[in-house]
């Protein structure tokens, strides 16, 4: 799968619609992106306005830069982990989804992908790594849920979104 259709897959999750749930911790939303990555990709701070005027086109650059190239996601080489880890790290932040990835390939788990992360991960067995990272995503979601049940009107939503995985 190609970082396009990678990326069409995420836009498709995320919706293009902006949002801004009062119980959603991300705040201002378009396209999945937050206010707060939207001012650290601009390098200012920005505003609900420039959330809701975000384009399609800097939502896929931002995507491509921040979520793939930048945290290295873009050099495992299994296409499906490859996917798999990509939206862990745009829904729960690269540097978790990356301690996720190397708690699989039992790596040293400092968040930063190096050559001997992608050694293990490239060499070692992409079922049993992509099985394990689903894994902690689950369990992550159902930890966010006890310890703050304010956040129980997003599971169903991210249940639907792990599932994709599940039977995908």
């Amino acid at each position: 799968m190609s970082h396009r259709r990678i990326i069409d897959a995420i836009l498709e999750r995320e919706g293009d619609t902006f949002t801004n749930h009062p119980k959603d911790r991300g705040g201002p939303t378009k396209y999945g992106i937050t206010q707060a990555t939207l001012s650290a990709w601009r390098g200012v701070s920005v505003t609900t306005k420039d959330v809701k005027a975000l384009t399609e086109k800097e939502a896929r650059t931002i995507y491509a830069s921040l979520y793939i190239t930048l945290p290295r996601f873009d050099e495992i080489g299994d296409f499906r982990l490859r996917e798999l880890v990509i939206d862990c790290g745009v829904h729960v932040g690269t540097a978790r989804a990356t301690k996720w990835l190397q708690e699989a390939a039992q790596v040293k788990a400092d968040g930063h992908i190096g050559p001997i992360t992608l050694k293990a991960v490239n060499s070692g067995n992409a079922n049993v790594l992509y099985k394990t990272v689903l894994a902690f995503r689950i369990r992550h979601y159902g930890r966010i849920v006890t310890n703050d049940p304010s956040q129980s009107s997003f599971a169903a939503g991210w249940a639907n979104r792990v599932a994709e995985f599940v039977t995908g």
